[in-house]
């Protein structure tokens, strides 16, 4: 229960110290451009939750978001309409999940290097297939998807995220598939004794995982009007540093949705504060790079003394 509640009340202070430090932070605007950003880190780490959940990692989420991005705008600047454009930024992903999960499931290799490993070949596939250029030209009515607004309010990429979290909680408390993740998570030899299929389950996660990955793309290269061969550098780490500090273990076995988007909310919150201080973009990967190790931190030593 601490666990749980510990991130929403990070959350709530650090927004408190925000908003006492910018007149500008509560603002409507300024609130729903933070939904804005965190949307595309938020779907991208409700994947990564339900790697880590079973005891994985996904270190490529940012360069397979890059290259579904760039897949998605050449298929638009072909002449292909949205929809055509959209299934291949999320058939890429899938794709690229897919072999994050046959490496680690039929490889035998570690998830970190199975994922180093993919992650390299992605972000040089984006860069090879666009000649290291950025893809422009692309219809308006792309832009839609990214910066539109639902009822000329909320930001569409928001309501996307709302739709996938929650699929993806439905996924986790309702689906035997779920219910395999944490089980492999805690003890992965005891999940495959009891009959749990280890393989195909850790094998469906990455390639969710990396669906949510082009999704997430898509998104970035809508709200960017571009296919950019270098977008998401850098973004795994917000995406993992997104699920530790909502309560997911990197021992696995733990981890919940709210908690990844709560974790996302912290890092778009981080991010904004920093922004509307004009503290330098620098500043900011220090201070994520030190949250994650505290969090971290902390849960080793919750998980030494026993506390739940």
């Amino acid at each position: 229960m601490i666990r749980r509640l510990a991130p929403i009340f990070s959350l709530l202070v650090l927004s408190a110290i925000a908003a006492s430090l910018s007149p500008y932070f509560l603002t409507v605007e300024n609130l729903f451009a933070i939904g804005l950003q965190m949307s595309v880190v938020a779907i991208m780490a409700l994947g990564q939750v339900l790697v880590i959940i079973a005891g994985g990692i996904d270190l490529s989420a940012g360069s397979v978001l890059a290259l579904s991005g760039v897949v998605a705008c050449m298929q638009l600047r072909a002449g292909h309409d949205l929809i055509f454009a959209a299934l291949g930024a999320l058939a890429t992903g899938l794709a690229c999940g897919l072999l994050n999960g046959f490496l680690v499931t039929r490889g035998k290799l570690p998830p970190f290097i199975a994922t180093l490993g993919t992650m390299g070949i992605a972000r040089g596939l984006a860069l090879i297939i666009t000649d290291g250029v950025p893809i422009f030209g692309l219809p308006s009515s792309f832009t839609g998807l990214g910066g539109g607004r639902l009822f000329q309010l909320i930001p569409v990429p928001v309501v996307i995220t709302a739709v996938a979290a929650f699929i993806t909680y439905l996924l986790l408390a309702h689906t035997r598939l779920g219910r395999h993740a944490y089980a492999i998570g805690g003890n992965k030899e005891a999940a495959r004794l009891a009959g749990v299929p280890v393989a195909r389950a850790i094998l469906i996660l990455y390639t969710l995982c990396g669906a949510a990955a082009g999704l997430a793309g898509l998104i970035l290269a809508s709200r960017l009007n571009s296919g950019q061969p270098t977008a998401g550098a850098g973004y795994e780490l917000d995406v993992i540093a997104a699920c530790v500090i909502g309560g997911a273990s990197l021992s696995g076995g733990e981890g919940t949705v709210g908690g990844a988007l709560t974790g996302a909310l912290i890092m778009g919150v981080l991010r904004n504060t920093c922004n509307l201080l004009d503290i330098s973009a620098f500043w900011q990967q220090v201070a994520i790079g030190a949250i994650i190790i505290v969090a971290v931190f902390v849960d080793q030593t919750r998980r030494a003394r026993g506390i739940v």
